[in-house]
């Protein structure tokens, strides 16, 4: 399919949606469990999702012996994604939490090339390379930052990294099922993983406010029934330079979309991790495809 007007709509709307819901987590985790507050999100965003593929003529029954691939496939791409990555983002600047969860592509690489020997390209080597003189440039600032987490770093880093091993399962994976049903029971799968979560480790319940509960609104309404569904369409139907694109400018978006929302001041580390893992998701996403296109 070709790139027209209603494409590029999508995929600007995609992009914006993304990168903005960065300070909206934010907000929503500023005073309410992390946690709590993406369990909400997720029964929310099932429920959307359920009846956006239903809407869509789209059936949620699967074949049984996929049951097991399926949770094998919601461990690192949901599970793991999404406990470490909420948590983290109470502990992070939105921006700095979007620049370190949108360096999953540079581990998907790193997966690759450690557990199923692909062979890594110079231009992956670069990327790779960027990427860590990125994520060292913005450890470095949380270490020597009074407010600094270097904790919530790590856990973001975790979380792309459990992303990143979860896309290199998808590729592997063949199974009879659409992507929006797959989606939907990798989703459902994740949440008694999260109640268990904020059953053990977190404490303070109570009612959401209605900021907390426009952010959770948010979080099941736009981004996983909206842009899940339209990321899944853009995929299959763009050229994959043209889907990375989107993928490239999210934390980009995250970064002054949390200037705006939350008054935060990003530091120069920030700008050059930007610039550096921009440099690293071009080597790794666009430099290859460009060659075979060429």
């Amino acid at each position: 399919m070709k790139l027209d007007r209603r494409n590029i709509v999508l995929l600007i709307a995609l992009t914006l949606a993304w990168g903005v819901n960065w300070p909206v987590m934010k907000i929503g985790v500023a005073a309410f469990p992390p946690l709590g507050f993406r369990l909400l999100c997720m029964a929310g965003g099932l429920i959307a999702l359920g009846l956006a593929l239903r809407a869509r003529g789209i059936s949620l029954a699967v074949p049984r012996d996929t049951w097991g691939p399926i949770f094998r496939l919601a461990l690192p791409n949901m599970v793991i994604w999404h406990l470490l990555a909420i948590g983290a983002v109470k502990m992070l600047s939105s921006g700095r939490a979007a620049i370190l969860g949108y360096t999953m592509p540079i581990w998907a690489v790193v997966w690759g090339l450690v557990l199923f020997r692909e062979r890594i390209s110079a231009s992956a080597w670069v990327g790779i390379g960027c990427a860590l003189a990125g994520t060292l440039l913005l450890m470095s600032s949380e270490f020597g930052a009074l407010t600094g987490s270097p904790t919530g770093t790590v856990m973001m880093l975790a979380a792309a990294a459990g992303w990143g091993y979860g896309t290199q399962l998808m590729k592997r994976t063949q199974l009879a099922v659409q992507l929006g049903p797959l989606t939907f029971w990798m989703l459902a799968a994740a949440l008694p993983f999260l109640l268990a979560g904020t059953l053990l480790f977190e404490d303070g319940w109570r009612m959401p406010n209605a900021v907390e509960w426009a952010a959770i609104a948010y979080n099941a309404v736009v981004v996983f029934a909206f842009c899940h569904l339209v990321w899944f369409q853009l995929a299959r139907s763009l050229p994959p330079v043209v889907s990375s694109l989107s993928i490239m400018f999210i934390p980009v978006v995250g970064v002054f979309s949390g200037m705006w929302l939350l008054g935060e001041t990003p530091h120069w580390q920030d700008y050059a991790a930007i610039v550096l893992m921009l440099a690293a998701l071009s080597s790794v996403l666009l430099v290859p495809l460009l060659k075979r296109r060429g």
